[in-house]
């Protein structure tokens, strides 16, 4: 009898053993544990790697890829509709829009049970969509924006264009795994959209921008009950101290807003002018008695008196008007005697703005001097020909 229960421990022991070293099993285990995935679920739990893909809120336009470990038949590349939704094989049409990849996750688990026993998905962002954003508040051109972040091209230096490097049709889901494609993706690209390129197509700052309050808002996903959320940053950090934790990634759908501050903020200003968050050069129109009026290329930061001594090097005198046409539909006036030595941001001595106009009037004297010219002309030009008929004979 002693002998016969040692022989059956010994099969048992040589049975565990080789199912632990079989293919099958390994394969298990390996692929439970390899995935740098952004979400999967492994079972019945979900693990989260990756906390910008998991909040990510799915829409219209973005391509998922979606494995179903170990059946090649319901995985591969899923693109959005404008409906919202995709469509799955055994699933048909399932709505996603406005879900993030953590809550799909845990919708498709639950859709398969009823085709596959404890089922292992890993899912995450392909390709993403453009972002449609609106800029407003205290920036040169207000309005609504798309912006493109794709982790499947490279973002060009001028920071607006997206030139495509990989594309899906590169890419074979059935000879490659979940992490050789995730791998393939991520590696061609890791910049995203942010407030600093909101606010760069927005045409830059002006100089009562408030960068050290700009407000961020944004739509809460559809499993935290929808609605939006709201958050303020200290974007002027970036700038100064070259803090990244304050240039936000931007979703679809966000509201990005610079306050307005009650004064010029000229020293903001010219840290900002050093960089390529406004365009380099802004245009102003200068009349009147100029030697060069009409439109003046100046660099960001300049005063009225910069932009008068580049349409009218020599001395000037008499009256400057100042007109400035504000976002409210309300107009700036002033009418001042020129003064070089004013201070920049003096009454006499703004900063300018896009747009601006400077008008230089004619003084007393110079009216007077006109005058004297006008009507002295006609005798000049005579006598200058008597001048001319009298030496010829």
């Amino acid at each position: 009898m002693k002998r016969v229960k040692t022989i059956c421990r010994q099969i048992f022991a040589a049975s565990v053993t080789a199912l632990v070293c079989s293919p099958v099993f390994l394969a298990k285990a390996e692929t439970s544990v390899s995935y740098p995935t952004s979400v999967a679920a492994l079972g019945n739990k979900t693990i989260l790697k990756d906390k910008s893909q998991s909040s990510y809120i799915v829409g219209p336009g973005d391509v998922l890829f979606i494995e179903m470990i170990d059946i090649p038949e319901l995985s591969g590349f899923f693109k959005v509709g404008l409906d919202g939704s995709i469509y799955l094989p055994r699933l048909r049409a399932v709505k996603v829009d406005g879900l993030t990849i953590n809550g799909l996750v845990q919708l498709l688990v639950s859709n398969y049970k009823r085709f596959v026993k404890d089922p292992e998905m890993y899912i995450f962002i392909a390709e993403y969509r453009p972002i449609r954003i609106y800029v407003g508040g205290e920036v040169n051109r207000p309005g609504y924006y798309t912006l493109k972040g794709n982790t499947l091209g490279s973002i060009s230096a001028d920071g607006g264009q997206i030139n495509r490097t990989t594309t899906l049709g590169d890419i074979n889901p059935q000879a490659m795994t979940g992490k050789d494609i995730s791998d393939a993706v991520q590696t061609s690209i890791s910049v995203f959209p942010t407030v600093f390129d909101a606010i760069r197509v927005g045409q830059g700052i002006t100089p009562y921008s408030d960068l050290s309050k700009v407000q961020v808002t944004r739509k809460r996903p559809v499993e935290e009950g929808g609605g939006r959320k709201r958050t303020q940053v200290d974007f002027l950090t970036l700038i100064t101290d070259g803090d990244e934790s304050q240039n936000l990634r931007l979703f679809d759908g966000d509201y990005v807003e610079v306050k307005k501050s009650n004064v010029v903020l000229r020293e903001q200003l010219l840290n900002a002018s050093q960089t390529n968050l406004s365009p380099q050069f802004f245009r102003v129109f200068v009349s009147g008695r100029v030697e060069s009026p009409g439109a003046i290329t100046l660099p960001q930061g300049s005063s009225l008196n910069k932009a008068l001594l580049a349409a009218s090097p020599k001395l000037l005198r008499g009256k400057v008007e100042f007109v400035r046409f504000t976002k409210g539909g309300e107009v700036d006036r002033r009418l001042f005697t020129f003064k070089p030595s004013a201070a920049v941001s003096d009454y006499r001595n703004p900063l300018l703005m896009p747009g601006d106009i400077v008008r230089v009037k004619d003084s007393i004297f110079t009216s007077s001097m006109e005058i004297i010219k006008e009507v002295s002309s006609p005798f000049v030009g005579v006598y200058s020909l008597y001048q001319l008929i009298d030496k010829a004979f």
